[in-house]
């Protein structure tokens, strides 16, 4: 064959083999109280399933949007992080304006960058962030009904702080996780449990390797328990030793909660 024709060959190969796929990673922003969660479902508006109807309005490709976590519905998210793999030379600049105008008012993306091929939003994370928001007040307030559980009781911040403690570290959680929750490994590492109060609104801020199921809202309920007086730190500690879910606390409604940051 002569050199002509080989490249001629090779060139045919080339083009057949199509574009090379980008991988491309977002950060983005959501107010869920109008989704059913992150997760794609059928017939039912989710997070992932805008994002990935956007996509292809946008550039006419099917992708899957792989998200860091599966936030419940109702969950908000100051910096979801996803990737997806795309065919289109679109820069990352003009996706992320392009997608934020046609995304819907309660998601928009914060951050587009292109990666590596090898990173994966769920199995490259080391980490996540998560920030719930109680309005301890007797009145509720309508500004913050949204993103905050109303209890109206006062509330012990320093009886909360030392349970927080107690719950930092590696422990298993079973006895904090939803019932249906089916990982096999309940041994998780809290690495921070921070409590603050600005007013009457207290943010508890926890930041863990990862967290079963609905693990991070029942902790929440837990340490409000604490906070009420209906619960003392020793029965959280030993709840964590006896994984027996009836004995911690009530499970905090999802619309407090929001995930801040993943972490790298």
């Amino acid at each position: 064959m002569s050199s002509s024709s080989s490249s001629s060959a090779g060139a045919a190969a080339g083009a057949g083999a199509g574009p090379e796929l980008r991988n491309l990673k977002l950060v983005i922003e959501y107010d869920g109280t109008d989704f059913s969660g992150w997760q794609r479902q059928l017939a039912r508006r989710t997070v992932q399933g805008i994002l990935e109807e956007k996509v292809h309005e946008l550039l006419g490709e099917t992708v899957e949007v792989r998200g860091a976590g599966r936030t419940d519905a109702g969950v908000h998210a100051e910096g979801q992080v996803a990737n997806l793999m795309l065919s289109s030379r679109i820069p990352v600049g003009g996706l992320l304006r392009g997608l934020n105008t046609i995304l819907p008012a309660d998601v928009a993306l914060v951050e587009v960058t292109e990666v590596p091929a090898a990173f994966d939003a769920r199995f490259s994370a080391r980490g996540k962030v998560y920030r719930y928001r109680i309005w301890n007040h007797f009145v509720r307030s309508p500004k913050h009904a949204r993103a905050s559980w109303h209890v109206r009781s006062p509330l012990d911040l320093h009886e909360m702080r030392i349970a927080a403690g107690a719950l930092c570290g590696q422990h298993d959680f079973r006895g904090f996780r939803a019932s249906d929750c089916d990982r096999r490994n309940t041994v998780r590492l809290i690495r921070r449990f921070d409590i603050f109060r600005q007013g009457a609104l207290v943010e508890l801020e926890v930041e863990a390797t990862a967290f079963l199921k609905n693990m991070v809202r029942i902790l929440v309920g837990t340490l409000a328990d604490v906070g009420r007086g209906r619960m003392d730190v020793a029965r959280v500690r030993e709840v964590l030793e006896s994984g027996d879910r009836t004995a911690s606390g009530v499970t905090a409604p999802a619309w407090g909660l929001s995930l801040i940051r993943v972490v790298y």
